[in-house]
């Protein structure tokens, strides 16, 4: 079989250039856990990259290729959880709907990881703008896209009024859990006090 010589002849197949790094996925998400663990164990101040590799079963130059500090890789982390957010409750009640949402929250905050990580990073917050913003984002944003949620469909079915102030609303809704589990770190909550702040917050919120 001959081939003629002026038709367009296929390209090679490039290869990636030799020592390219290519970020596996599987060793992104093991640095990401062992963040998380690191951070229960030491805090932030002690956390070193040398122990996150450790953790992660993996060498340092892995952590370096995704991340160029210790700093950025909690700012990354801690902000990659404001976007993940909560799954909007759907019971058909104002009531309903704040009890669904602080059962999941209190879970989440009371777990044993975030009980530790939370406190640290609020400390740490304090001498570092922009862990504050990252923690006052990974807390707040997700929490409130949420609630807001929650308000809107209380709107529609004539729960709450239409001239409803929206951040007071979202500052009543949010601060009591928090106050409990991350302000005072309540080691148990009392016996229906979910049920119970569902139902005042409700109360309270449909005479805002």
């Amino acid at each position: 079989m001959t081939t003629n010589a002026d038709e367009p002849q296929p390209r090679p197949r490039r290869r990636a250039p030799a020592g390219a790094a290519v970020l596996r996925e599987d060793v992104t998400e093991a640095i990401r856990a062992a963040v998380f663990e690191e951070l229960a164990a030491v805090g932030y101040a002690r956390m070193s990259i040398e122990g996150i590799a450790r953790r992660a079963g993996v060498g340092k130059t892995a952590v370096y290729r995704r991340w160029r500090s210790k700093l950025h890789l909690v700012l990354d982390i801690v902000s990659a959880l404001a976007v993940q957010g909560l799954p909007a409750p759907d019971t058909g009640s104002l009531e309903g709907d704040l009890r669904l949402l602080y059962e999941v929250t209190s879970r989440a905050l009371r777990h044993p990881v975030a009980s530790q990580i939370i406190p640290d990073l609020q400390a740490e917050a304090a001498r570092n703008p922009d862990i504050a913003e990252a923690l006052r984002k990974a807390l707040r944003e997700g929490q409130d896209g949420v609630a807001s949620r929650i308000l809107a469909a209380a709107g529609e079915r004539g729960e709450v009024g239409p001239g409803l102030d929206t951040d007071l609303a979202l500052d009543l809704i949010s601060g009591p859990l928090y106050w409990r589990a991350v302000v005072i770190r309540s080691p148990k909550l009392p016996k229906g006090y979910l049920g119970a702040l569902a139902r005042a917050t409700a109360e309270g919120l449909k005479v805002l």
